[in-house]
């Protein structure tokens, strides 16, 4: 375990640390949150709770990250345990209560009380259970087995490796996100979908609840009620006069409070969201060229690859301060969107973007074995990227359980994000981890969901599928590609790669695509590539970009603000004048 801190770490509090409230689009007045101080123990494949713990670790910070407490690496011969004991806070008194975990990776068997409540595959999308049969007024007991092989087995797990090198980082094994507690009525709502239609000046809302009850509805402009009455539980369609669309300029929200009341108007649940009126689509310029467009306009998006990695907290960002200064600060530097690079994160994270105005292009995270064959793995990096991926032993995703796994996973991602205002495009499958069936999926997926685009093989091997023409391209000149009725993007490129000692997660090992030796050379890298190969192309055709990347990652320095977001490394008004220049 490398101690390379950031601004926030010492700040962090070990008996409750993430305090806020974790699901913002469906809160409730009432919960508990049981972050902080877990007993925790490694070890065999034994499924026998154990008898004696190794010690403490502090949740949901994973036990090889700094800020856990452990600094300890979770094998496939490993059993990682937690355990908690807890009282139910007084607002459950007469309640059903609701367990739920953020996001456990990758297997894990919960227990309350000595027994098994629910068991759960998938290491970033949120689960829940009722426990209300299990626990008492007085102690309770937690307890977690999970199972985690990382880069040992298939599964989903993007860029985790048990022994991290070059772009590839250190596993994060069990509890990363927060786990907590609700109390909710018999008949309470599990779930809403909100599909804004600017088109219509409407939105249609749909309510998951059991039981019968008679749903209400109130929306709000600011503190103007531009609707309140019953709505259907199904498809309701609430008009939007004079609507108010968001956009990065604008990120204008609208709130929404809904209620389940009784035949004698007594309020069983109460719950509040939000949600923008914006439309992401695919059109035409003026010149007839294919443009990503947003609210039926050409829209440029000029993004940021978003690993989403900390120095001290891993996939775990130390708090929400620090969730926040990674967007704002990119949009500050003039970016309006970030490409969500193989993780999925906290909702609160897509809250900020929300709130904020910051587009997101979301990666599904991928699994399989690592493509390290001369086709597939070697052949893109020199332009020629049309292997076709229903090969699947060339992509090394030849067990079925590895291909079932990731589009159950991929759509329980989609239905987990649906709600959120700023993500524009959906990404199946990136430089080929994983992939296949592309054209298939991607169809499906624009079926599935059509208020987004999708990017059905972002940068490698193409197959012809939705939406867009996708190229990756670090140290070759970027080129344009040929107009094949797609809006062409860059989803990847620059990596211009700076070292500063004492912010870097090991100075013996960096990697970068292109290394500087200081800051002026590094900006002035930056301009010319801008302004001489990505500027002049906005007019031919390129619709987006996604420079790499935000920040540093362990070995990686080629971000814009060091790991430990001490410090900007390219001249920040070079960044802003540039990014003044990156629109139609």
């Amino acid at each position: 375990m490398i101690e390379l801190k950031t601004r926030w770490t010492e700040n962090v509090n070990p008996d409750c640390p993430l305090p806020e409230y974790p699901r913002p689009q469906l809160v409730r007045k009432d919960w508990q949150n049981l972050n902080g101080r877990f007993e925790y123990a490694i070890t065999g494949l034994n499924e026998n709770i154990p008898e004696k713990f190794d010690g403490e670790i502090i949740v949901p910070f994973a036990p090889e990250c700094y800020l856990s407490g452990v600094g300890r690496t979770v094998t496939e011969n490993d059993y990682l345990w937690y355990r908690k004991k807890f009282v139910l806070d007084s607002c459950f008194n007469g309640k059903n209560v609701i367990l739920n975990f953020g996001a456990v990776d990758w297997k894990c068997v919960v227990y309350v009380n000595g027994k098994v409540v629910t068991e759960h595959q998938g290491g970033y999308v949120p689960f829940s259970v009722d426990i209300t049969d299990v626990v008492t007024d007085g102690e309770n007991e937690l307890i977690l087995r999970v199972y985690d092989p990382t880069d040992a087995y298939w599964q989903d797990r993007g860029k985790q490796v048990r022994e991290s090198k070059g772009f590839w980082y250190t596993a994060t094994s069990g509890i990363w996100q927060t786990v907590w507690l609700e109390p909710v009525s018999d008949v309470f709502v599990k779930k809403i979908k909100i599909t804004p239609d600017i088109d219509n000046s409407s939105v249609k809302i749909s309510t998951d609840y059991d039981g019968e009850a008679t749903l209400k509805a109130i929306v709000k402009d600011g503190d103007t009620i531009i609707f309140a009455g019953e709505i259907e539980r199904n498809d309701a369609v609430i008009n939007i006069k004079e609507q108010k669309l968001w956009s990065p300029e604008n990120p204008f929200l609208y709130d929404i409070a809904l209620a389940l009341c009784d035949e004698n108007g007594n309020i069983l649940d109460a719950v509040t969201s939000y949600f923008g009126m914006r439309k992401f689509s695919v059109g035409y310029d003026d010149k007839r060229i294919p443009r990503l467009c947003l609210n039926n306009k050409p829209y440029f998006q000029n993004g940021l690859l978003d690993q989403g990695y900390w120095s001290d907290g891993g996939l775990t960002a130390p708090c929400d301060e620090a969730m926040i200064y990674d967007i704002q600060k990119m949009k500050e530097l003039g970016f309006n969107m970030l490409r969500k690079h193989i993780k999925i994160e906290p909702h609160r994270w897509y809250y900020h973007c929300d709130r904020l105005g910051m587009i997101v292009w979301q990666d599904m995270v991928c699994g399989a074995e690592k493509i390290d064959n001369f086709v597939v793995g070697f052949l893109p990096n020199i332009g020629i990227r049309k292997a076709k991926d229903s090969n699947y032993n060339l992509f090394r995703v030849a067990p079925e359980e590895c291909r079932v796994e990731h589009e159950k996973v991929m759509y329980e991602t989609i239905d987990n994000l649906y709600n959120f205002t700023s993500i524009g495009c959906w990404v199946p499958f990136n430089e080929a981890w994983g992939q296949f069936d592309a054209k298939r999926i991607g169809t499906e997926v624009k079926a599935y969901d059509p208020s987004r685009v999708v990017d059905h093989a972002s940068g490698w091997h193409d197959q012809g599928g939705p939406e867009i023409n996708s190229m990756h391209r670090y140290i070759l000149p970027v080129t344009m590609r040929k107009n094949d009725g797609r809006p062409f993007a860059l989803t990847e490129f620059g990596g211009y790669s700076r070292k500063i000692e004492n912010h870097m997660w090991n100075d013996k090992k960096s990697f970068g695509y292109i290394m500087f030796k200081d800051k002026a050379s590094l900006t002035k890298a930056y301009k010319n590539l801008f302004e001489k190969q990505i500027i002049p192309k906005i007019s031919k055709g390129l619709s987006a970009t996604v420079y790499t990347q935000v920040s540093d990652v362990e070995f990686e320095v080629n971000g814009i603000l060091t790991y430990d977001r001490e410090l900007v490394k390219i001249d920040e008004h070079t960044i802003k004048q540039i990014n003044s220049k990156m629109k139609y």
